[in-house]
């Protein structure tokens, strides 16, 4: 990452746009695999970036919270569904996490770490071997009502 691109602010949104955030520190980016993660996010491990509450800023909207522990929230848009963030109340609660996958630009946050590894799925090791296409062979053609990616400076679009 260049030193322009880890001034510029990292933001990031739902998808279907209700709700947008900017955040002003760059997240320390891991992976959890354990089963509340995989549930929440309804995939194989959830992709987070932590940072201080104070770094996260809601520009349009607010998530939904759901208590998904007795000591963590998860926020989500309430008309898409989208996972957002996951805060732990008890443990670091001066920090959020956001989810990777819901910044406009997730490449600029790779993960650094794992967590919840008794977890892991097997089958993520075989992913590389597997064969691969862009998404525009199978669907040429489909138009999308998702929230385009990129922002004005203020994250709002």
């Amino acid at each position: 990452m260049t030193d322009i691109e880890a001034r510029q602010d990292l933001t990031g949104g739902c998808q279907c746009g209700a709700v947008r955030y900017r955040l002003t520190a760059m997240p320390e980016a891991s992976l959890c695999h354990c089963r509340m993660c995989q549930k929440a996010v309804g995939g194989p491990f959830a992709a987070l970036g932590a940072v201080p509450v104070g770094n996260l800023v809601w520009v349009r909207g607010a998530p939904a919270l759901f208590d998904s522990s007795s000591v963590a929230s998860r926020g989500f848009c309430r008309d898409c569904g989208t996972p957002l963030t996951y805060q732990a109340r008890s443990i670091d609660s001066d920090r959020i996490e956001i989810t990777l996958g819901s910044l406009d630009d997730p490449n600029r946050a790779a993960p650094q770490s794992q967590f919840g590894i008794e977890s892991r799925v097997r089958w993520l090791d075989s992913l590389p071997g597997l064969p691969a296409s862009p998404t525009d062979a199978k669907f040429a053609g489909v138009v999308s009502r998702q929230h385009p990616d990129g922002t004005s400076r203020d994250g709002t679009r």
